[in-house]
């Protein structure tokens, strides 16, 4: 009886097509990835459990970096002119004499931390060479100068009727009666609730947090 024989079949895989998918993925995770501009102002946030995203619209942002100095910033993603504004109503009430010029850089800054004596000139310089000046903090610990008052009120009167966000970020050098006298420029101007920005991480494992996020997502997991 005659032996039937298989044709036998190359094993071999041709590895081509997939060298040219892994070389188009990562060609756009290089072209999409959107790296992190680099802070201003290095402050290191302490530590906490609470992983709220922080909102990036409609909101100020008071930062107090290891030296205790005090910067301020206005994040109005939907309404640039907002920030123009806030500097206007500063300038105004501070008779700052602040131009176009002046106003446009101040939207374009990442934070301000000036006195308002030596504003104007700050804001005369570019904000891309800002970052090259060393600012020497608003005034805040002596509560009959404390310039910060006149930062928050701005942005109250600009932002009205909407909700506005107020943000602190401390450093974990910084110092009590810095951050207290931020709490006092809030209270002048009748805000007493805001956002204390910190470096989220996870809750220890055995803690109630922890306990109680498992439970949920058991919960969650049944539905």
């Amino acid at each position: 009886m005659p032996r039937v024989s298989l044709p036998k079949k190359n094993t071999d895989t041709d590895m081509t097509p997939f060298v040219d998918i892994g070389f188009l993925i990562l060609s756009f995770f290089i072209m999409a990835t959107k790296f992190k501009t680099p802070e201003p102002v290095p402050i290191t946030t302490p530590n906490s459990v609470n992983a709220d995203k922080l909102p990036d619209d409609n909101a100020v942002l008071i930062s107090i970096d290891k030296d205790n100095k005090v910067y301020f910033s206005v994040i109005p993603k939907s309404d640039a002119t907002k920030a123009d504004a806030v500097a206007n109503d500063v300038s105004t009430v501070r008779e700052l004499n602040l131009d176009d010029k002046d106003k446009q850089n101040f939207r374009n800054s990442p934070m301000v931390g000036m006195p308002f004596n030596k504003l104007k000139g700050f804001l005369a310089v570019s904000p891309d060479k800002q970052k090259d000046i060393v600012q020497d903090g608003i005034p805040v610990l002596d509560s009959a100068t404390n310039e910060l008052v006149y930062w928050i009120g701005a942005a109250q009167r600009v932002f009205a009727g909407e909700k506005l966000v107020v943000m602190i970020k401390g450093d974990n050098d910084s110092h009590y009666p810095t951050f207290k006298a931020v709490i006092d420029a809030l209270k002048r101007n009748e805000i007493f609730k805001y956002n204390l920005v910190t470096m989220p991480e996870e809750a220890p494992g055995t803690s109630e947090i922890a306990v109680y996020r498992r439970e949920i997502e058991k919960l969650q997991g049944k539905k």
